[in-house]
């Protein structure tokens, strides 16, 4: 679609600008290492993400957007053949896709091969809005090929793609932000959406607790599957983010890159 990329990025880059603004201002823990180091690893792992979607482009038909359009004019996909009003078909969509992530969440973290990937996000020792981009490409790759693939299952329209993937990003940033709600709107505001305090849980070094709370946007499945976990055993103060064994070297991009194919 015209002008969906621009307008994706430039929704990113002020939600980005705002929610680390707040939380320079109202932090809600001290941090454990310098935020320029961190950063700057953290927003090379995007760039060079950036540039595998972009590989992934060429070996696929389309990436989840252009997949829409593309099933659209096949007449592929669920939607595509059942006709529902516009606003229930992006509704639908939305809500479908939201499980998806949280089922795929999920199952990164019990497939052993999967977690090998999945733990370079979970090896940052701070937990704030560059974390909701701390991803290795071979598990973005991974996830951008089943949400194609799911894409073509259910044929989808391309805005409903379009607003899935803002929610997705917008909340995401949001829930891995180190900023402090009153909690009063934190717990009425779980109800419906994760919270940065509910998703730190799963940012703990305790298995138990990181093996919770896999929502990105809807808190919903958690509760629905008995995953949730409200607070951390320690309080959000004390609670240690990361992984037992890390030490410094998760702000070192190579270390980043290398980590899934080292056991530890």
């Amino acid at each position: 679609m015209e002008n969906e990329a621009t307008i994706r990025l430039s929704i990113f880059l002020g939600l980005f600008i705002v929610l680390a603004g707040i939380e320079t201002l109202l932090p809600r823990r001290l941090r454990a290492q310098s935020r320029k180091s961190r950063w700057a690893t953290n927003w090379a792992l995007t760039a060079i993400n950036t540039l595998t979607l972009r590989a992934l482009a060429f070996l696929l038909p389309a990436l989840a957007v252009g997949a829409a359009l593309d099933a659209s004019a096949q007449g592929w996909g669920l939607f595509n053949l059942v006709g529902l009003p516009p606003w229930l078909e992006v509704f639908l969509a939305i809500l479908i896709f939201d499980f998806a992530i949280w089922l795929q969440h999920l199952v990164t973290h019990k497939v052993p091969l999967l977690w090998r990937l999945h733990r370079v996000h979970h090896a940052d020792r701070d937990m704030d809005v560059t974390t909701a981009i701390r991803f290795h490409p071979i598990e973005i790759a991974l996830s951008m090929s089943l949400k194609i693939g799911l894409v073509y299952l259910l044929g989808p329209s391309a805005l409903a793609i379009i607003l899935f993937e803002i929610i997705l990003n917008g909340t995401a940033m949001f829930n891995h932000a180190n900023i402090r709600l009153p909690l009063p709107l934190d717990r009425n505001l779980r109800r419906v959406l994760v919270t940065p305090d509910m998703h730190r849980v799963h940012h703990s070094v305790h298995r138990h607790e990181h093996d919770s709370n896999y929502g990105f946007s809807l808190s919903l499945w958690d509760r629905l599957f008995g995953t949730y976990i409200a607070q951390p055993a320690e309080g959000h103060d004390n609670m240690t983010v990361g992984l037992r064994w890390q030490d410094t070297r998760p702000a070192k991009l190579s270390w980043v890159l290398t980590l899934p194919f080292f056991k530890k």
